[in-house]
């Protein structure tokens, strides 16, 4: 499945598009649920919406989690300080997300880092209807920089292209991805990877159980750490944009699903989801992930944690689905 592309209506105003953009600074940074609609003669699970509404009005994003799962070869790597070295000191710490399964233990402690930010300045889901009046195309550029009131040599000017580029490039070997728009979208999306209809499905999200400024702090693993038994799973990862963009896909490779409790050194507690990707041999050398874990393409499995406003779809599931380790 290729990028949706979004059909141009010259009937929207632009001046009204613009006002309604929350505070999009192009910072690495970047949802709301609006409405339900039908689809396949079936309405949308209100179970559903409520879910992606309050995960949607919870949390921002970053564009570091965007970079999960992906081969980002033609890119320089934006995300670090200067270059890796064996010691963590030098590793910028919003990149302190990956592990590997052997480190899945109870009692382990690990610097992690989770966003937090003001959903008041994050950009918002937009309807259909809306975003497919829109074009969503690298080749669009220009006129989505007028349109936004960006300059082309803007922070936010750069972030868009980013996710432009990286919603057009193509998929690794096994991967099926598809950069959603709207909630519509990605419900589809979901459906078709997983061959289940919408009442069939769930989400899943990290959540954060007190209120902490601290983004990065050393966690240790809780007893009940959680296997999450989903034969299938849809991944969905905030983008950069004035509104909301989801880069959602999907593997052949097998993968595993947790749901682990954490507590910080300062007591801060987080539900933690956790995607563990058994087989890396088709990611690129250059994949941060390898940088950070100090391992090769094939040679390690690589865990990452989910910030709080990305989405782990999986096929619904019973008490039987869930094994603790």
């Amino acid at each position: 499945m290729g990028v949706r592309k979004g059909k141009l209506n010259p009937s929207n105003s632009g001046a009204k598009i613009k006002s309604e953009i929350f505070n999009f600074k192009g910072e690495k940074k970047c949802c709301s649920m609006h409405e339900s609609r039908k689809m396949g003669g079936n309405f949308i699970s209100c179970f559903l919406f409520l879910l992606l509404l309050i995960i949607m009005c919870s949390y921002g994003s970053r564009a570091e989690e965007t970079a999960l799962l992906k081969d980002h070869q033609t890119k320089s790597d934006e995300h670090t300080h200067a270059h890796f070295h064996t010691h963590m000191d030098h590793i910028d710490p919003s990149l302190m997300v990956f592990f590997t399964l052997k480190d899945l233990n109870v009692g382990k402690r690990m610097p992690i880092y989770f966003p937090k930010r003001d959903p008041a300045t994050s950009p918002k889901l937009w309807p259909r209807e809306k975003s497919d009046s829109l074009p969503f195309s690298l080749n669009q550029l220009p006129y989505l920089l007028k349109l936004f009131s960006f300059s082309p040599n803007s922070p936010q000017a750069k972030a868009m292209e980013d996710t432009l580029r990286e919603c057009e490039s193509e998929p690794i070997k096994g991967e099926v991805k598809f950069c959603a728009t709207s909630y519509e979208s990605m419900l589809e999306f979901t459906q078709s990877m997983l061959g289940l209809t919408t009442t069939h499905i769930q989400a899943f999200s990290t959540s954060h159980k007190t209120k902490s400024s601290v983004t990065f702090q050393n966690y240790t693993f809780l007893e009940n750490i959680v296997e999450i038994q989903a034969p299938k799973m849809v991944a969905c990862h905030t983008m950069p944009y004035p509104y909301a963009v989801f880069y959602c896909h999907s593997q052949e490779s097998e993968n595993k699903v947790y749901k682990i409790s954490l507590v910080g050194d300062n007591g801060d507690k987080v539900e933690a989801m956790v995607v563990c990707h058994l087989d890396t041999s088709q990611w690129g050398a250059s994949h941060i992930s390898f940088q950070v874990l100090g391992v090769k393409p094939g040679s390690s499995s690589v865990c990452h944690f989910f910030p709080a406003d990305n989405l782990i779809w999986v096929p619904k599931l019973q008490s039987h689905d869930f094994s603790a380790l």
